[in-house]
């Protein structure tokens, strides 16, 4: 159907551009809301009904008899009929949907995925997660994963080659917290106890790496490997021990969740490269700074911050988005020019400020770069109750927790199926219910239910899924085959309506949808039926939803078993 709708699509681009000269290039479909209006629409003749200076509905009419006599329209659509102001519906002919089932088999796999055209540029990176290595990753580094893996995912359906990298926050004064965190753990102290750092991170993982450390052991991380001294007052020694200590920790979070990277990118190294330093140096050369009270300013005002910005306080040292505008530099420098940060709402301030600190440098970035992606937090619910603390973290609950309480695929779905800046509850009980109110399950159940279908096909015939390409689908021509075929062919669209703006979310509830209009075929028609025809076009249409289902649940990072 696809194939078919582009057609369409070109025709009605060459009418067009016969009745308006220009008006060709805005030629486009609508999918209407209600099935009695038919299967495609096009308010056509509404948009050129002025410029022409002639009635919508007498524009309509005559934009209808010119397709009509259109070759592809004889031959894929059953009727176009005119409605309302101008509105043209269209009504395809049963063969013209039936072309989805192939085009979906035939593609497998790549079904809606877009043609790459990367000599275009379309090189892109996504940065999420990005935790400080200061404690286990929580449930909202859980729904930034979730996020930033499936976002990449989407942008890959669309032909963009797409970069994973996590920037490790490796410097600054929580890296200082943790260190004197573990020096008073290693001393006997615990929290509360007299002498207890205020501001030191409480949870029994602290005691962990105090113990490690003072036992001599050695750690692996990503990238390095450091054995500790077991000198309690090595305070440098802990602080190197204590991020390579966490850095695994994260790692494991990350595997539990089936994450990967590309990269991971120090902060530290921005300033030990020197790149912060000759950052600060750009703003200042293309005269974007200014001394005042002792500390150095960006005149961030001039690209539209709401007030200046302190770069440099008194004592030397940078503030918190001057890295940042480094950083950037340094994306746009590798030759990305799409970047997507997945953040929370808490860095909603930096945006304004790093944007213009982009501007100022005088590099080339465009305005608007990087896009930011901003999640709230999620609360999580168990027994009906708010869970607000973890035993590994001391105060929240941790990704590895919620993993271990439900499942992979849960977590994935469940912090897939809401926007981003919405409030989210995660209910525990709620996804490890094996039943219809579970969406994951729902979902699932739908693909396992079709390849059970598939499976006795071929243990009872001998049927081989691969021939269906093959298959002659003139038998699906009901009123339930012809609603599940058209929610197959909503799928390509979909997928690109999600990756511009950044949203996930509607592919959870595409899925929704899709499993819905299954399980309302598989009530409505028997599949494995005596009339050969009628049951190869129906397992047909029944291997092709399932296909779509797996593309789906891939793009969340969600699996798609065969068996529940």
């Amino acid at each position: 159907m696809l194939s078919v709708k582009n057609e369409l699509l070109q025709t009605l681009s060459i009418v067009l551009e016969q009745l308006l000269p220009g008006a060709g290039a805005r030629a486009a479909f609508e999918s209407p809301k209600l099935a009695e209006h038919g299967d495609l629409a096009t308010t056509a003749a509404m948009q050129i009904a002025k410029p022409l200076k002639q009635p919508p509905r007498q524009v309509a009419e005559e934009l209808r008899r010119a397709l009509l006599a259109m070759p592809a329209f004889s031959i894929w659509v059953e009727a176009l009929e005119i409605a309302g102001p101008g509105f043209i519906n269209i009504r395809l002919k049963p063969a013209a949907k039936q072309e989805i089932v192939r085009e979906v088999l035939g593609a497998g796999e790549r079904y809606g995925y877009q043609t790459p055209h990367l000599e275009k540029g379309q090189r892109m990176m996504v940065e999420f997660v990005s935790a400080n290595p200061t404690g286990p990753l929580h449930v909202g580094h859980g729904r930034q994963a979730a996020l930033g893996d499936a976002i990449s995912n989407l942008y890959a359906t669309q032909g963009w080659e797409v970069y994973r990298e996590f920037y490790y926050n490796d410097a600054g004064v929580q890296i200082q917290t943790l260190a004197v965190s573990v020096q008073a753990r290693a001393r006997g102290l615990k929290p509360g106890d007299a002498g207890w750092p205020e501001s030191a991170y409480n949870g029994d993982y602290i005691a962990d790496i105090a113990a490690d450390f003072m036992a001599g052991k050695t750690v692996q991380a990503d990238d390095r490997s450091y054995t500790a001294s077991g000198k309690v007052d090595d305070l440098d020694g802990m602080r190197l021990f204590a991020v390579a200590y966490l850095r695994h920790e994260q790692d494991l979070d990350l595997q539990a969740f089936n994450l990967r990277f590309d990269n991971y990118y120090l902060e530290s190294s921005l300033y030990t490269s020197g790149r912060v330093d000759a950052a600060v140096e750009k703003l200042r050369a293309a005269g974007k700074t200014y001394e005042q009270d002792g500390a150095l300013w960006l005149r961030s005002t001039d690209y539209g911050d709401d007030k200046d910005r302190v770069m440099r306080k008194g004592d030397g040292s940078y503030t918190y988005f001057v890295p940042d505008v480094a950083y950037h530099i340094s994306k746009w420098e590798r030759g990305f020019q799409k970047v997507v940060n997945i953040q929370g709402t808490d860095h909603h301030g930096t945006i304004a400020r790093v944007r213009a600190g982009l501007q100022a440098a005088g590099v080339g970035i465009p305005q608007g770069y990087p896009d930011y992606v901003l999640h709230t937090m999620v609360r999580v619910v168990r027994g009906g109750e708010e869970v607000k603390i973890s035993k590994r973290a001391g105060s929240y609950v941790t990704l590895r927790d919620l993993i271990e309480w439900t499942s992979k695929d849960a977590v994935r779905f469940f912090l897939l199926s809401r926007k981003p800046d919405t409030e989210y509850t995660f209910d525990v009980d709620l996804a490890v219910q094996k039943n219809n109110d579970n969406p994951v399950y729902y979902v699932q159940y739908a693909h396992a239910r079709i390849c059970s279908v598939l499976a006795t096909w071929r243990e009872k015939d001998g049927g081989d899924p691969v021939t269906l390409r093959d298959a002659d689908l003139a038998a699906l021509d009901t009123p339930a085959a012809h609603t599940l075929m058209l929610k197959l062919a909503q799928y390509p669209e979909m997928l690109t309506g999600a990756a511009k703006d950044f949203a996930p979310h509607d592919v959870a509830f595409y899925l929704r949808d899709l499993a819905a209009s299954y399980h309302s075929y598989y009530d409505a028609e028997r599949i494995l039926v005596e009339d050969e025809a009628v049951k190869r076009a129906r397992l047909a249409l029944v291997a092709a939803t399932a296909q779509v289902l797996r593309n789906g649940l891939a793009v969340l990072g969600v699996s798609a078993p065969e068996k529940m």
